[in-house]
């Protein structure tokens, strides 16, 4: 008898659900149980979603992030079968030892540790799991079909999930095609060959299929084992500063970053830090690497405007945009993060604090921009470990300024500089003949101008406090100038040969200043405390 797998799929996932009792509630937490408790497929599914964070509260993604990726290990049996597959001859005709216990067992593939029969190197073997991509086509195309028939989802307006699914999958693929990564190691390799304390495992190409990825054993420290780290004779603070300045390297100059940068995948050997694992990297754009700078220096000199454009400039709009509400909630972040030293700020919260603003804006990131965000927050989380004292902004601050005094190119400067002038200067040659325009259709009662100005509280009290005083003065000032002038007359009734009202404006005039300059300097006083 025909049993439809998606319907036994169906039933396991009810019975999963019914587990947690979500008709009680749905936590973040109880969120990432259940895609745990689904298996690999999901678990995969959950591990790139949590890289959405302009799709998802802040609080789900960080506990996506969680996900286990430790999962059951295939068969032994099914390793052989898959290698066997890749190189069409058994494993024992290209490894001459291979263990059958694996060392890592994720939700995509598995690794073991093996030699090779043809030179002896050790190396370390990825294999696909058996079946995976069927797995997870079969369940990708059974949450379609639950899509349709299931009332709409509709997460704040912007997310289309049989777009997010298509866009899982496609990420998926990507990872489950061991020939994209070895590319990967490959770019890595090449874009730091010249920094001397830094490495990445090598490629075995000629063993390399699209299910089996073979790369050199590295038996070096885990980045988080501070103990081993110290008694090995390393600075914590060195490493940390080395670790962060290359991560920004791979941000800001190479535009290619490692994007899953938890301690399995960062180690030490022999003085180098060794990056592992280039199945998930992120790639930019030079237009968008460019907008990454912006939005950093506006950070570091509260520039509320340079970081709004680059906001738009790198954000997919769903939308017509709301500039003025976009421009307020800059502004308060701004001012938020204004209150910290900037060496103190963490770089990973204040991005993801900054997705959660375009996600209210109806705005989404590139996959770039949410693999960013999660690669920052999981290097930071190292660095709090082991490094704490060292700040990954602070780092990208420094690297920033250097870069722009190595590459800076004058030509390129008065060139850019020079049209914005001569822009500037052709759009002022017109202002006299619009203001004359201007004029000419009021006089007419022809023009009305609708004012909509708004400002933050300490703006309003900045200028509130400024009109006050320029009316103080201005009416101190009357007072003198009109004394003085009824005191040159012949004006009665007179005390002691000047005009009393004279005397009356000379007086209101001295009271007055008498109490400027005492609020004035009460007011400095507080600013003090």
């Amino acid at each position: 008898m025909y049993k439809d797998p998606n319907r036994s799929r169906l039933r396991e996932i009810l019975s999963v659900i019914h587990k947690h009792n979500i008709a009680r509630g749905v936590s973040p937490e109880k969120i990432r149980l259940i895609l745990e408790d689904l298996g690999p497929t999901y678990i995969k599914l959950g591990q790139i979603l949590s890289m959405r964070s302009d799709l998802l509260p802040k609080e789900i993604c960080e506990e996506l992030m969680h996900l286990q990726n430790e999962v059951t290990p295939m068969p032994f049996s099914e390793v052989q079968e898959v290698i066997k597959e890749a190189y069409g001859v058994a494993l024992e005709e290209v490894f001459s030892k291979f263990e059958e216990e694996p060392i890592g067992s994720a939700s995509i593939a598995q690794v073991h540790r093996a030699t090779l029969r043809q030179t002896g190197e050790e190396v370390v073997v990825k294999v696909q799991r058996h079946g995976i991509y069927e797995t997870m086509s079969r369940d990708i195309a059974f949450l379609h079909r639950a899509l349709r028939v299931m009332p709409a989802v509709n997460m704040s307006g912007l997310v289309d999930m049989n777009k997010i699914l298509d866009e899982m999958w496609m990420v998926a693929q990507e990872e489950m095609n061991f020939l994209i990564e070895a590319k990967n190691m490959e770019e890595f390799s090449h874009l730091n060959q010249d920094v001397a304390y830094v490495t990445s495992p090598k490629l075995y190409r000629d063993f390399t299929a699209p299910q089996v990825l073979v790369m050199e054993y590295i038996d070096g420290i885990p980045i988080d084992n501070k103990e081993a780290l110290l008694e090995a004779g390393y600075d914590l603070n060195e490493i940390g500063t080395k670790m962060a300045d290359n991560y920004v390297k791979q941000i800001m100059e190479d535009g290619f970053f490692h994007a899953d940068p938890h301690p399995g995948n960062v180690c030490i050997r022999d003085g180098k830090i060794v990056w592992i694992d280039m199945g998930m990297m992120g790639r930019f754009s030079p237009h968008d690497q460019a907008q990454i700078q912006k939005a950093i220096r506006g950070v570091a000199v509260q520039d509320v405007s340079a970081v709004v454009e680059a906001v738009m400039s790198v954000g997919e709009f769903k939308d017509k945009p709301n500039q003025k509400q976009l421009y307020s909630d800059v502004n308060n972040w701004l001012i938020r993060y204004g209150n910290a030293s900037f060496g103190t700020m963490n770089m990973g919260s204040v991005l993801q604090d900054l997705a959660e603003i375009m996600r209210e804006n109806r705005m989404g990131m590139p996959a770039s921009l949410t693999m960013l965000v999660r690669g920052l927050t999981t290097i930071e989380g190292v660095m709090a470990e082991i490094a704490p004292d060292i700040s990954l902004i602070q780092v990208a601050a420094v690297r920033l300024a250097e870069s722009r005094r190595e590459n800076f190119d004058l030509k390129k400067a008065l060139r850019e500089n020079g049209k914005d002038l001569y822009q500037a200067l052709h759009k002022g040659i017109k202002i006299p003949s619009y203001i004359a325009d201007l004029l000419h259709s009021y006089t007419h009662g022809q023009t009305r101008i609708n004012l909509d100005l708004h400002s933050t509280d300490d703006l309003n009290r900045t200028l509130y406090s400024v009109s006050r005083h320029l009316v103080t003065g201005v009416l101190i000032a009357a007072l003198l100038i009109s004394s003085s002038i009824i005191c040159t007359t012949n004006m009665a009734p007179k005390i002691l040969g000047i005009p009393v009202l004279g005397a009356v404006g000379y007086i209101l005039a001295f009271v007055l200043t008498l109490a400027f300059v005492v609020r004035y300097l009460q007011s400095k006083k507080k600013k003090r405390r």
